[in-house]
């Protein structure tokens, strides 16, 4: 399979969502706030893009304020965000792709922004959320862990040479307007617990996808979670309760008899 970060985010976080998702291609509904933020992000993205390409800009940031708002910061704060590109880089390109093959997947990364100099690699990426309270989730999230290990392994830098840094363009207070950051360095160690991780990880899916493939047996389920309740394959999972507290069997239709009339 090809696998992004996001994939494995998923496959670790609960398998049988994974195969509902990207084996039988079931969307999970989305709200239509979530709708909404997931395409102002993607057009941040594009925004961003488009400036490293020197290609117009005017058309994003004249038609939403949010956006507007968001590059306005950018900009206030550019030289402290590209400040390793002063260094006159060897490379630096937005929307950066590497795949590399592990395990028998292709995994696939994106960088927001790759600036490669002599002796460092650093990866940016562009976050339209408020910097978390806490960094540790964020630390343990697969896209902190996959980009700079896809980095060391499909190129001559050492782990201690590569970074990623998040920016953060949405603030939690009113009154701030300037994004922040989370940097996060990389060595041997991590690289060797990555590597682990990330083999047993491929390893269960192969194992997972053979029996699925082979006898339609489902990918496992995590134990119930409140987080369960509000998943859109709750019902499918069983996972769904009625007002009494009760599971939903999704298999039984109601009895006819039990279901009042409308007068028309």
């Amino acid at each position: 399979m090809r696998l992004s970060q996001g994939q494995l985010n998923l496959l670790e976080t609960c398998p049988r969502k994974f195969q509902h998702t990207y084996l039988e291609q079931l969307a999970s509904p989305t709200t239509p706030d979530q709708q909404e933020r997931l395409i102002l992000g993607s057009r941040f993205h594009l925004l961003m893009q488009q400036r490293e390409m020197g290609l117009p800009i005017e058309p994003f940031i004249q038609e939403d304020d949010q956006l507007r708002q968001w590059f306005t910061a950018f900009v206030g704060a550019a030289p402290k965000i590209l400040s390793l590109s002063e260094a006159s880089p060897a490379l630096r390109q937005s929307e950066h792709q590497r795949t590399l093959e592990f395990e028998g997947h292709l995994i696939t990364v994106v960088y927001d922004l790759l600036i490669l100099t002599e002796q460092q690699a650093q990866i940016l990426d562009w976050k339209t959320y408020p910097k978390p309270q806490k960094s540790r989730r964020l630390a343990e999230n697969w896209q902190t862990r996959l980009y700079p290990f896809v980095m060391a392994e499909t190129s001559h830098y050492q782990p201690e040479q590569i970074s990623i840094t998040y920016w953060f363009f949405q603030s939690r207070e009113a009154d701030r307007t300037e994004p922040q950051s989370l940097r996060f360095a990389y060595d041997s160690a991590q690289h060797r617990k990555i590597r682990q991780d990330l083999t047993r990880l491929l390893q269960q899916l192969t194992g997972w996808l053979d029996r699925y493939q082979a006898t339609g047996e489902s990918f496992p389920q995590i134990p119930h979670t409140p987080t369960c309740d509000d998943c859109g394959f709750a019902l499918r999972c069983q996972r769904a309760v009625d007002s009494t507290g009760g599971t939903i069997d999704a298999t039984k239709f109601p009895d006819l008899a039990d279901i009042e009339e409308i007068p028309l």
